[in-house]
């Protein structure tokens, strides 16, 4: 059944499309570091976004797929610390340093000071640790996941 306007946006959603849609966050993410500048904190602000986002919808697929209600994960908002633990008691099994960066995300409220605190973008995680944190929650989660070829695609925007 196709969503409608009166439908929370991914209530309907497959843990798969989730898989799909976090793959597009982290590859935009990818391209937004390769044109930041390496010295200016405030230019790598659109990967940092990016990359949370798409860590995001990594473990929402995950928790998904693995018997999670859609409401119930929406209600832990941007918390990746409590994505992190339920995907974790779900079988999700990442580096013990990957996983306190990832409750540190939610501590330090990376997600809001990304989008809202340019003065605080000097006092946000290193970029090599965000991109290593990405790469293997993407990995992992990935690697729960049939082929891409199966899985069902996304609609795209005609």
């Amino acid at each position: 059944m196709p969503a409608t306007l009166k439908e929370y946006p991914g209530a309907l959603a497959t843990p798969a499309q989730f898989r799909e849609l976090a793959d597009e966050y982290r590859d935009a993410a990818l391209l937004l570091l390769a044109a930041s500048e390496r010295r200016r904190p405030l230019s790598r602000a659109p990967f940092r976004l990016s990359a949370i986002q798409a860590i995001e919808l990594y473990l929402n697929a995950y928790l998904l797929a693995h018997g999670h209600d859609a409401a119930e994960v929406r209600k832990l908002q941007h918390d990746l610390g409590a994505r992190t633990e339920l995907a974790a008691a779900a079988g999700l099994k990442l580096r013990q340093k990957t996983a306190e960066h990832l409750k540190t995300l939610h501590q330090n409220r990376e997600y809001l000071v990304t989008r809202y605190g340019p003065e605080l973008a000097s006092q946000t995680s290193q970029i090599n640790r965000l991109t290593a944190t990405l790469d293997e929650v993407g990995r992992k989660v990935g690697a729960t996941f049939p082929c891409k070829e199966t899985q069902q695609a996304l609609p795209r925007a005609a």
